[in-house]
C-alpha cells in the first residue's frame, strides 16, 4: 500500500532581498520553489539542505519551517502523487544558481511581483504566508 510521502521546500532570499522562483519539469509548465523528498533516516532540514544543492547549488541558512501542505493528486504535477509539504523560508548568500536538469527556468525576483508568476498554488500559498510574516 502506498503512503503519503513527507517532502521539503523553502522559499529562499538572497542578499539583494528577492526570492527565488523556479519552473520545474514536475509542474506541467508551473513555477514554484527548489525541494524534493525526504531520504530514510535524513532530518526534514538536512532534506532541504541537500535538495538545494542538488537542484540550484545553493546553500541555506536560517531555515524556519512556516507551513505544513498537503497535496494529493493534483493534476497540475507530472504525475499521480500524495505528498506531505513541509514549507520553510530560508536564507541564501548567493544568488548564483547552477541548475540542475530538473530546473527549466529560474529567477529572482521580488517577493510581491513573485504572485504575478505563474505558480502552483502550494507555492502561492507559501508565497501569500511570506509576505504576512515579513509584513512585506
Amino acid at each position: 500500500m502506498a503512503h503519503p510521502i513527507p517532502t521539503v521546500a523553502a522559499l529562499v532570499t538572497g542578499p539583494s532581498g528577492r526570492v527565488l522562483l523556479v519552473e520545474t519539469t514536475k509542474w506541467r509548465g508551473l513555477w514554484g520553489v527548489p525541494g524534493g523528498k525526504i531520504e530514510w533516516g535524513e532530518s526534514m532540514e538536512d532534506a532541504l539542505l541537500r535538495e538545494f544543492e542538488e537542484e540550484v547549488g545553493l546553500k541555506l541558512s536560517d531555515l524556519r519551517l512556516v507551513l505544513v501542505q498537503e497535496m494529493i493528486l493534483d493534476p497540475a504535477f507530472h504525475k499521480s502523487a500524495h505528498f506531505i509539504l513541509l514549507n520553510y523560508l530560508a536564507r541564501t548568500a548567493d544568488e548564483s544558481v547552477r541548475p540542475n536538469e530538473e530546473i527549466v527556468r529560474w529567477a529572482w525576483v521580488e517577493p510581491r511581483m513573485g504572485l504575478s508568476y505563474p505558480l502552483n498554488v502550494y507555492t502561492k500559498r507559501l508565497l501569500e504566508t511570506y509576505l504576512e510574516v515579513s509584513g512585506e
